[in-house]
């Protein structure tokens, strides 16, 4: 395995999908070797970018994968690349060792369907990430975030705060 400080961030997006009401999306992870307790469990979807994707097209694709979800409205983006690492002690456990953390794309999205639309247990054909959902306010969702991912979430929050509103 490479030394963790040489090793590259995995190219990801991410997205805040906001409903009528103002609240954000968020799904409870399912596994990984990053978790360490039931509180920290929650994230919104997020995924890696294929080679030559648009980072929007990546989004609505790891939001489709994930959710199952279609009906969106493009509301916003964060322009820069947002970073995280992941704790040296599993960096050789996750991604098989070949990353030291992600660097993001985050956009905002309205939710525009029905609720029957959002289907985690099998989405679009995909393996299920989440074993359950719910909305929730996006200035709580940092504080559901595992620990190293928080201080992404709190940008995001400070960025997306002004589009999650009520319509």
């Amino acid at each position: 395995m490479a030394h963790y400080d040489d090793l590259p961030y995995r190219a990801c997006v991410g997205v805040a999908l906001i409903n009528r009401d103002g609240l954000v999306f968020i799904g409870r992870r399912i596994g990984g070797v990053e978790h360490v307790d039931d509180t920290h469990v929650w994230q919104m979807p997020q995924g890696g970018i294929d080679s030559g994707e648009d980072p929007w097209e990546a989004a609505q694709r790891e939001l489709y994968e994930e959710t199952n979800v279609r009906s969106i409205e493009r509301l916003g983006e964060i322009p820069d690349w947002l970073t995280y690492d992941i704790p040296r002690t599993i960096a050789g456990r996750a991604w098989k060792g070949r990353y030291r953390g992600q660097k993001q794309r985050w956009f905002a999205a309205r939710f525009i369907g029905e609720e029957s639309e959002i289907n985690v247990a099998s989405p679009a054909g995909h393996k299920p990430e989440f074993s359950k959902w719910r909305w929730e306010e996006l200035h709580k969702v940092p504080s559901l975030i595992i620990p190293f991912k928080r201080p992404v979430y709190d940008r995001i929050a400070k960025e997306f705060l002004p589009l999650a509103t009520k319509i």
